[in-house]
């Protein structure tokens, strides 16, 4: 991602779908990822809502965390705890990369 954002601006629009085949999207104006040697930091900012609200911002500025790079702010690992690698912080407002749990409330999968 860092190869990719590096040298030019780049916009990010995440598109969603429901299982009824609703869709909505989340715009950010600029996008970017740090180097490996700044923890891969994320660098989002210019939120435009159409209609699946802003879940990225909160992770702007926090570096990448895996299960064996733990890099979030958090005393637990993240990565672990949510089952999957983001920009976690304490931990998350989105877990793409995780279990998708049907709006199930995560915290009792905590390890």
């Amino acid at each position: 991602m860092y190869q990719l954002t590096r040298n030019r601006n780049y916009k990010l629009r995440v598109d969603l779908e429901d299982f009824q085949g609703n869709k909505v999207f989340a715009q950010y104006s600029s996008f970017s990822v740090d180097p490996e040697a700044d923890g891969y930091e994320l660098n989002v900012s210019g939120f435009t809502d159409g209609g699946a609200g802003d879940s990225l911002s909160g992770h702007n500025g926090y570096k990448f965390s895996t299960f064996d790079k733990d890099q979030d702010i958090s005393p637990l690992n993240c990565a672990k705890r949510c089952l999957g690698a983001f920009w976690y912080f304490n931990c998350h407002r989105a877990n793409p990369n995780g279990w998708y749990l049907w709006g199930e409330d995560a915290t009792h999968y905590a390890i």
